[in-house]
């Protein structure tokens, strides 16, 4: 009872066309082609500019030297033994 023979798709098929006829039919296929065309070209241009960006992002990156960091910046702490002058002038 569940199964489907060729002979009943068949059936159906010849009662689409009969009720929808055979030029709505092929209007509807090229509509349906049209919309899949319109999708992928969709999908296509929604990926370029991403690879654009990344490719852009990776060049920006290579080209953009590293931070120098020099030996002569003072430590906001200063000095141990500036430290230890702090401490023992606050003691007194």
């Amino acid at each position: 009872m569940g199964e489907f023979s060729i002979w009943h798709w068949l059936i159906v098929l010849l009662i689409v066309i009969m009720i929808f006829g055979t030029k709505k039919l092929k209007n509807m296929g090229s509509d349906l082609g049209e919309a899949v065309r319109g999708f992928k070209q969709g999908m296509k241009e929604t990926d370029a500019p991403a690879e654009k960006t990344a490719e852009t992002d990776a060049a920006a990156t290579a080209a953009t030297p590293p931070p120098q960091v020099t030996a002569s910046a003072k430590s906001p702490l200063g000095t141990r033994a500036e430290q230890a002058e702090d401490i023992a002038f606050k003691a007194k």
